[in-house]
């Protein structure tokens, strides 16, 4: 595959604007953004796209990103937009990109416009979290003592120091799952809440903390934490205080328009093996995977979630095979 290099004579214009939405399944969802990003990066480049470059001594490829969700927290819903110097058909673009990215980092769609990634109005996002060991009674319980604070702060350790934002203020919407739990999880807690996006960003870690500060909720291991989707606000939901809808009743996106939004389960991606969710079992790995959710990390397991790629973020080298081999002889 060539490459596409920045011409010595200067700038090329940016001709196209393209929206990509992908997804960061399995392992790839303990990756960084920044790793991510340069997983992109490489991507764009093996798939021979026609990037466009920014000026300056040290150009650097123009990908802009909208707000990731955070290390440990799979999606289905992330949003990257691509500056190209020349057009493209998007499903070539994202026949390519998807074929050129490690896997766990899956292209969904492509579309063409609006103008920026500002223009798609990402206000809010939908949130899985599944809750090992806890019974559906017992996160409704504390579901509804979350609800009825007007204020939860929880304090959060960062660069800086710590930090005290409000929890409770972030959250639209939260309920139980029960249908979920029932088909795919059974024995655990399933929470669905839309969550606004706000300044300092309200994570789900924080939400779970402040869960903690209300109930005594003990998962039996590490929660695993999925965004559904991401998009605007309709405006009755963005001033309504934050409800919980009944219990039995799955959760949805009404507070969010469709506006710029995929639902769960279109595109291309949801061909390929999708370790996230919740029961799935890859054909080729057929009896590997536990029955949990929340133990598809598959710690120490003897089946390989991926093929062993030179060059890709989860992927272990050769050399570095070579070198522990080394060390363990000696």
């Amino acid at each position: 595959m060539r490459e596409v290099s920045q011409p010595a004579g200067g700038v090329l214009p940016v001709t196209v604007r393209l929206i990509v939405r992908y997804a960061k399944r399995g392992r790839m969802r303990f990756a960084s953004h920044r790793d991510i990003a340069r997983a992109v990066e490489r991507g764009v480049r093996r798939a021979g796209l026609p990037i466009a470059y920014s000026a300056g001594f040290t150009p650097h490829p123009k990908i802009s990103y909208a707000g990731a969700a955070p290390t440990g927290a799979a999606s289905e819903a992330e949003y990257l937009e691509l500056s190209l110097t020349e057009a493209r058909a998007v499903d070539d673009v994202r026949d390519r990109l998807d074929a050129a990215l490690p896997d766990g980092i899956d292209v969904i769609d492509v579309i063409e416009g609006p103008a920026s990634l500002a223009d798609l109005q990402l206000e809010a996002s939908d949130w899985q979290v599944v809750l090992p060991g806890i019974q559906p009674e017992e996160a409704a319980r504390a579901v509804d003592a979350f609800l009825v604070r007007t204020s939860l702060e929880v304090e959060r350790l960062t660069a800086k120091g710590s930090r005290r934002v409000d929890a409770r203020a972030a959250v639209i919407t939260m309920q139980t799952d029960r249908c979920a739990a029932d088909q795919l999880a059974a024995g655990n807690a399933i929470l669905r809440m839309v969550v606004r996006h706000v300044a300092p960003a309200v994570r789900p870690d924080d939400i779970l903390a402040a869960l903690r500060q209300v109930a005594p909720l003990a998962p039996s291991s590490p929660p695993l934490v999925t965004r559904l989707a991401q998009g605007p606000l309709v405006a009755e939901a963005a001033g309504a205080p934050a409800t919980a809808a009944g219990p039995d009743k799955p959760g949805d996106l009404r507070h969010l328009s469709g506006v710029a939004v995929l639902p769960p389960g279109q595109g291309r991606a949801h061909e390929q093996m999708e370790t996230t969710r919740l029961g799935a079992e890859p054909a080729q790995a057929a009896g590997a995977l536990p029955a949990g959710a929340f133990d598809e990390l598959l710690r120490g397991a003897e089946d390989r979630l991926r093929s062993a790629a030179p060059g890709s973020l989860t992927g272990d080298y050769p050399d570095a095979r070579d070198r522990a081999e080394r060390c363990r002889v000696q």
